[in-house]
């Protein structure tokens, strides 16, 4: 495979799409050491917050990227169903767990996914959100934590929605993506004013207000539906002891539309859905679940759907969510096997044709805490 060097800067300057990735021994070598606690500023500087940081931040500007290879065009991309490749990383891990946990997401599908996840988030939700920072007390900027931040999908769609200075905290446990969404982040946010980030390695399943002293807004997306009831009561806990709203898009809402409609979609979606429940994670109820929990807490939660709406244009993503969509079903209800390969068979080849058109339910979620009036550290 051909390799090329390019420096954080580089890839800030440039970036369309996620770039190429190194395969994990490469990614762990280069920037394992700048996964914690550096931060990246809007000139391309990569400042260290203390001397080990300082040092090793020296070796990950020189980051070896890989060429791209193509997938083959029946592969399920990790991620986007039960089934993953040994030699991929997850970029969310939610809890310890052993080495052969297979990857939730792979970078390949969050860079697949990103532009339907940017066109379905609510925008309705943001009005109530620019409302509670404009009347934090005390607050020169804001401090956004982004809980399983990924490739920074987030904060690529929502610093530039926000006015005023803007410090983001970049929550993964990949030291890769981490370093990835730090370099591709915004530069402004949506009045000029400047933006910088903070990567941290971590599990975002034990978040503590400790952790969110001086938080303005607490972000994730596409995250609620794979933690526990336990973990969602424990990220609303952390929430409100810090007096911080929380803005969680895109949760699995447990509800598809394919067009034209086949007798097999209720049964496949109703296996899906199992298996999105599967070892007590709350998948189509997380939604429920957060509500639930941040009410108790005291915050006032506001709900809006933000649901993927997948046509002709989107070929590539549609057809990846179908295979992970079915093997997922199929994997949960192994008796479905014979006549999803079917059904899958005639869906991709739909899909093809440009004669498919999906809709996949989500649902956004505003939880407003009551603020505590501190001042941001």
């Amino acid at each position: 495979m051909r390799k090329t060097t390019a420096t954080p800067a580089d890839l800030a300057r440039r970036v369309q799409v996620i770039p190429p990735q190194p395969g994990p021994r490469e990614a762990a070598d280069t920037v394992e050491a700048n996964g914690t606690g550096a931060v990246v500023d809007a000139t391309d500087v990569t400042v260290a917050t203390d001397t080990a940081v300082a040092t090793d931040t020296a070796v990950a500007t020189d980051t070896v990227i890989t060429a791209n290879t193509e997938i083959a065009a029946d592969a399920v991309i990790a991620g986007a169903g039960p089934v993953g490749r040994s030699e991929e990383r997850a970029t969310v891990r939610l809890r310890e767990s052993g080495p052969d946990e297979p990857p939730r997401y792979a970078p390949e599908w969050l860079e697949l996914r990103e532009g339907a996840d940017a066109a379905a988030r609510s925008l309705d939700l943001l009005d109530p959100l620019r409302v509670r920072l404009a009347d934090l007390p005390g607050r020169a900027g804001s401090v956004i934590h982004d809980l399983g931040c990924g490739t920074g999908s987030m904060g690529r769609w929502l610093a530039p929605r926000l006015d005023g200075a803007q410090h983001w905290v970049l929550h993964d446990r990949d030291p890769y993506l981490l370093h990835f969404a730090a370099v591709a982040s915004p530069r402004s946010a949506a009045d000029g004013s400047r933006v910088t980030v903070e990567t941290r390695r971590g599990d975002v399943a034990r978040l503590t207000p400790d952790a969110l002293v001086g938080a303005s807004l607490v972000t994730a997306s596409a995250l609620l539906d794979v933690l526990t009831r336990e973990e969602v009561d424990t990220l609303a806990a952390a929430c409100a002891g810090a007096g911080c709203p929380a803005l969680l898009t895109l949760s699995v809402a447990g509800r598809v539309e394919l067009t034209p409609a086949d007798p097999l979609d209720a049964e496949i979606t109703a296996a899906f859905n199992a298996h999105q429940r599967r070892d007590g994670l709350l998948g189509p109820d997380a939604v429920t679940a957060a509500c639930e929990a941040f009410s108790a807490h005291g915050a006032t939660v506001k709900l809006h759907p933000s649901a993927w709406r997948l046509g002709p244009d989107e070929r590539a993503l549609t057809a990846q969510w179908l295979r992970g969509w079915v093997g997922a079903a199929v994997e949960e209800c192994p008796e479905l096997a014979e006549r999803a390969e079917v059904y899958l068979a005639d869906r991709l080849a739909a899909c093809a044709a440009g004669e498919l058109n999906v809709v996949v339910h989500h649902s956004d979620l505003l939880a407003l805490a009551r603020p505590t009036g501190g001042e941001a550290s």
